[in-house]
């Protein structure tokens, strides 16, 4: 675990990657004419404990070690150097954490390297999903829109589903600095439609490769302001948002299958929510190519095998060796004492943590309602028994 250390204590942390920033260069102060880079990133190893981590050096260095990992990367940090934090200079622009520290990575006494070590990963890999705020403390796109201007400049964390994803627009400033912009819309039960704006490179490839209407976001820190062209509010990931992908915690309302497939039919947007019942129907008769499905790792677009590169046009590593990632696509049923929910998708990795298998084939997709699991696991009969007798009540 992370905890406080004197000033230049060297230690080794092993955490999974929860937020990551472009690297830029600043004019070096010592040597003329020459250019100092840096980016940072922020690192998560328990449920309660993350910290920041900044990295200065040449150019190659710097660049070369931005390229290596990516969020949702487990890695290991060796010999950082611990430094208070300064929250009257950089550490304000950096995402807030409970740590009163900071580490620095330098090219000569530190290392940064992918974790190799499985038990370390499997631990680590469910910390992703966590929000680094509580997930209580939110604002529903409804608030946002109510309050209007008072918001303008508040940041604040926002809890809603992806509605669309846009195109990556290319642009050069007028001092020749490249820049990307990407528009997400959002929406959740009070709003249909609301733009997250995207500028870092690091943001738009976390959420680029995401499935609308299947993926929930909890943005912490985001920056809430009053676009005067649309005459809305609009939201932007900044230096200081962290963006969990499906929080797991943030989604609290419980329904019965027959309540889902109601909401379902009464509503074409995507509902989220946590159901008890059981896997009634799991074929296991289909061929294994229907079942396994290889995805580029850049932006989940299906993939064969004996393509060099990805063939989607919007790939941010279309014009390189596509660097793909195998895993399941399943087919499920699940079934209450209401109803049954058929043909809901499970796939890797929540497959793997549902099934502890590594090859379960599937049926073809079915047309009618369909669900997507986010996290699947064992329910407390306890647990069920209070939930399942407070939705007998809401019955009678």
């Amino acid at each position: 675990m992370m905890h406080s250390c004197p000033c230049n204590v060297f230690q080794k942390v092993a955490g999974i990657i929860i937020g990551k920033t472009d690297v830029k260069s600043f004019p070096d102060r010592k040597n003329i004419g020459m250019d100092r880079f840096t980016f940072g990133f922020t690192v998560k190893d328990s449920p309660d404990f993350f910290i920041n981590v900044s990295t200065w050096g040449n150019d190659a260095y710097v660049n070369g070690l931005a390229s290596s990992f990516n969020i949702g990367d487990c890695v290991t940090i060796e010999n950082p150097l611990v430094a208070t934090k300064d929250l009257e200079k950089g550490d304000r622009f950096c995402p807030a954490t409970p740590s009163h520290y900071r580490l620095l990575v330098t090219e000569a006494h530190s290392q940064v390297c992918l974790c190799a070590d499985m038990d370390t990963i499997d631990r680590l890999l469910p910390l992703i999903h966590l929000p680094v705020k509580d997930s209580r403390d939110f604002y529903s796109l409804g608030d946002i829109v109510a309050n209007g201007q008072k918001l303008d400049g508040s940041v604040i964390n926002i809890l809603a589903a992806v509605k669309s994803i846009g195109d990556i627009k290319q642009f050069t400033t007028s001092d020749g600095r490249r820049g990307q912009r990407l528009e997400v819309r959002l929406f959740d039960d009070s709003v249909s439609s609301f733009p997250l704006v995207c500028w870092d490179r690091e943001a738009i490839q976390l959420i680029q490769p995401l499935i609308p209407r299947e993926t929930v976001l909890f943005i912490a820190d985001a920056k809430i302001s009053f676009d005067s062209f649309r005459s809305s509010m609009v939201a932007t990931v900044n230096s200081k948002s962290i963006i969990t992908v499906n929080p797991v915690e943030s989604i609290t309302d419980v329904y019965t299958v027959s309540q889902l497939m109601q909401k379902a039919q009464e509503n074409p947007e995507a509902l989220f929510g946590i159901t008890y019942s059981f896997i009634s129907k799991l074929d296991l008769d289909s061929s294994v190519s229907k079942v396994i499905k290889t995805r580029c790792s850049k932006c989940k677009f299906l993939v064969t095998e004996d393509l060099n590169s990805c063939t989607n046009q919007l790939c941010p590593g279309k014009d390189q060796i596509v660097s793909a990632t195998t895993g399941f696509d399943l087919l499920v049923d699940f079934t209450d004492h209401t109803g049954t929910l058929h043909a809901c998708s499970l796939r890797s990795p929540v497959a793997e943590k549902a099934l502890g298998c590594t090859i379960i084939p599937s049926p073809k997709l079915k047309s009618g309602i369909r669900g997507m699991v986010l996290d699947c696991s064992l329910a407390d009969p306890g647990e069920v028994k209070q939930h399942m007798s407070a939705l007998l009540q809401q019955r009678l």
